[in-house]
């Protein structure tokens, strides 16, 4: 996210960016007084080979990880105002159907008004699942779309980062580690691995 910050910043609506934040801290407002139940939703990919941004490797010297291909493992992701992390992983491609199915059974996870804040990815404004995105604003799901080029402002994007480059070790995993490793991170969110869902 940081490494492209100067280009989402060059390409946004700024006055856009500035409005979503103001609303955005009214929605966290509502729930931290406890009137809703507020969500930052997002997809994230990962890989065999652990993400690496820049390295130093002596001439004639063969990189640390070994540049393995294989398929990602996909997570959806909803970081909730009440503490937790609630995922579905899969080696699949994300499609429209496989949202709206998680925003189905996130609904059943939350008693409260439920607002799910998130970008604008084809996927979330399908035509094909508008009348169940209209089926589940009756049952008290509101979606929030964050402006174009505004990552800043959903909290789940330093959520992936904090995975991908603190918790997880740098390494090549085969398919079963990879998703091991995920599993375990996700699983013990608010146990061992601890992310303030209001901070800044």
């Amino acid at each position: 996210m940081e490494a492209h910050a100067a280009f989402f910043k060059k390409s946004r609506d700024e006055d856009a960016f500035q409005q979503a934040a103001i609303e955005i801290q009214s929605l966290k407002d509502q729930a931290a007084s406890g009137d809703i139940e507020l969500v930052y939703l997002d997809e994230a990919g990962f890989s065999a080979v652990h993400p690496n941004r820049s390295a130093w490797t002596p001439r004639g010297k063969c990189h640390l990880i070994e540049a393995k291909r294989g398929k990602r493992l996909n997570v959806l992701a909803a970081l909730l105002s009440s503490g937790k992390v609630l995922s579905a992983k899969y080696w699949q491609t994300t499609t429209a159907d496989v949202f709206v199915g998680f925003l189905g059974w996130l609904r059943q996870q939350v008693t409260k008004p439920l607002t799910v804040i998130l970008d604008n990815a084809s996927i979330h404004k399908a035509k094909s699942i508008g009348p169940c995105i209209e089926w589940l604003k009756k049952q008290g799901v509101s979606l929030y779309f964050l402006p174009a080029y505004s990552p800043e402002l959903n909290r789940i994007e330093r959520l992936w980062h904090k995975i991908k480059h603190t918790w997880m070790a740098v390494k090549c995993r085969t398919a079963p580690e990879l998703e091991a490793d995920v599993r375990e991170i996700l699983d013990n969110f608010g146990m061992k691995y601890k992310f303030d869902f209001y901070g800044s």
